[in-house]
Order: C-alpha cells, then sequence, then structure tokens
C-alpha cells in the first residue's frame, strides 16, 4: 500500500516524538543534511563516476542515501510546521508556470 506524504509526515512525527530530545534544531539538521548529500554523492560518484569503492568501504547504495536525505528532509519540514505536499504543489505550480517552455517537450502522437 503506498503511502501519502501526509502519512509519511505522521509516521516520522511519531518516531520523533518518542525521544524527549524531539527534532534537532534547524542549523543542526541543515548540517545533516549537508552531510547526507555528501554520502549520496560518494554513493553516485562509486556507481557511475571514476571512483571505485576501496574494499573496506561500507557497503551503502544510492536508494538508502536518498531514504536518509528524505527523512531529514521530513524531519526539517515537520519541525517548521511545513506541510510537504503543499510545499510540493506550489513547486510544481512554479515549474509549469515559469519553466513551461524551457525544456524540449516529447512529441505526444
Amino acid at each position: 500500500m503506498e503511502k501519502s506524504l501526509n502519512e509519511i509526515q505522521r509516521e516520522v512525527d511519531a518516531y520523533i516524538s518518542q525521544f524527549k530530545e524531539g527534532y534537532f534544531s534547524p542549523l543542526a539538521m541543515l548540517a545533516r543534511m549537508s552531510e547526507e548529500v555528501g554520502e549520496l554523492a560518494r554513493e553516485v560518484n562509486h556507481q557511475f563516476g571514476e571512483k571505485p569503492k576501496k574494499a573496506d568501504e561500507a557497503d551503502n547504495s544510492i536508494e538508502l542515501e536518498l531514504g536518509d536525505i528524505l527523512f531529514i528532509t521530513i524531519c526539517f519540514a515537520n519541525s517548521l510546521g511545513i506541510d510537504l505536499t503543499e510545499a510540493h504543489d506550489k513547486v510544481m505550480h512554479k515549474f509549469n508556470t515559469r519553466d513551461a517552455d524551457r525544456w524540449t517537450k516529447k512529441n505526444t502522437d
């Protein structure tokens, strides 16, 4: 069963809410997000770039790194009271209007 973004936000909130520490500060979450993006970059470089993994490096995956980024993004949004579905809708509206003619569209016939 697929989860809505709202359900995922509530699931993460329920998880974080069980701990006294709660959400980290926005600056701490931004640092964590930057760290996770760096880990994703490393995995992408290993898989698609010229930098193969060393034999002793952990076996992470692009999927797991994207999952980490999604989790911290949801934590960040939750801590600031941001509904990610609304944020997504606003971003899609921006792309569908401002960037409507930016890219070459595929033929639909």
